[in-house]
């Protein structure tokens, strides 16, 4: 088989495509890019969430991705780069949400020619938190991945014990609002508390536990550092158990700056595993 990472699909029809779409979610339009590879499908499907607020979209996965037989999609989140409405970490899962029951509309799926039951879910930082969260809450979500995933359950617990932890996401995060509308660091770290414990990854296992997931660490990374958001995580999944768990930990920074490669060659393999030839 062609090498995905270095080697163009072989032509066919109808041909590969990047296709400009919206997606009504409520009130709001989120904007995304499908990327279809060739043949007529129906094609398993990729939905690939960006953290907070986006810097690292994962182009050159969708890329691979489509390269390897799959479709994905990139989109944002409302109150993101340019897309109405505000920003919330609600509203991340609710758009998440949304997007996966779009495309399983048999009215996109069909024009698209996407297998909906062979659809997961891969997402980075807070897009590997929406990941888990959408699955768990989803069960036609054939598989999940989290990358560098961000734990609001154990950063919230860190916030309500320690002000100087607190005080730190504040600064964080007010230094990152720029590509986003309707929020604030101060909005961002009240919400996080809010939820609480009912935004703990690792209380996902029973919900997962029939389905394939995958957790990749990083271990230069001082957003989401693997002995706080990642290995307490893999621990909790392997001791409920969580049967079809693949988990790794990159030596890299937190957007996997010098692992692309390895990330793209990681999911090709554990989706290939998965999803490639038989359906749910």
């Amino acid at each position: 088989m062609p090498d995905p990472l270095v080697t163009d699909p072989i032509p066919g029809q109808p041909a590969a495509r990047t296709v400009p779409v919206t997606i009504p979610s409520a009130g709001a339009t989120l904007l995304g890019v499908l990327h279809l590879p060739p043949g007529p499908g129906p094609h398993p499907v990729v939905v690939l969430l960006h953290g907070f607020p986006g810097h690292e979209r994962n182009f050159d996965l969708a890329q691979a991705l489509r390269r390897a037989g799959y479709a994905a999609l990139v989109f944002h989140y409302r109150g993101s780069w340019g897309v109405d409405g505000s920003w919330s970490w609600a509203h991340v899962l609710e758009d998440s949400a949304r997007v996966v029951a779009h495309l399983r509309e048999p009215e996109t799926a069909t024009v698209h020619a996407l297998d909906p039951r062979r659809l997961a879910v891969i997402g980075h930082s807070a897009g590997g938190f929406a990941a888990l969260m959408t699955a768990a809450a989803d069960p036609g979500v054939a598989a999940a991945g989290s990358v560098a995933g961000f734990d609001f359950g154990t950063a919230a617990a860190a916030c309500r014990s320690d002000p100087a932890v607190r005080a730190a996401y504040l600064e964080d995060w007010a230094g990152e609002l720029l590509p986003l509308r309707g929020t604030s660091a101060g909005a961002l770290v009240t919400e996080m508390e809010a939820a609480g414990d009912s935004w703990s990854l690792a209380r996902l296992a029973p919900r997962l536990a029939t389905r394939p997931v995958l957790l990749i660490g990083t271990d230069r990374d001082t957003v989401t550092p693997a002995g706080v958001h990642h290995e307490p995580l893999v621990d909790a999944y392997l001791a409920h158990p969580v049967p079809g768990l693949e988990h790794h930990v990159f030596h890299t920074d937190h957007a996997l700056s010098d692992h692309r490669v390895a990330l793209a060659r990681t999911v090709i393999a554990f989706l290939d595993r998965h999803l490639k030839d038989s359906p749910r």
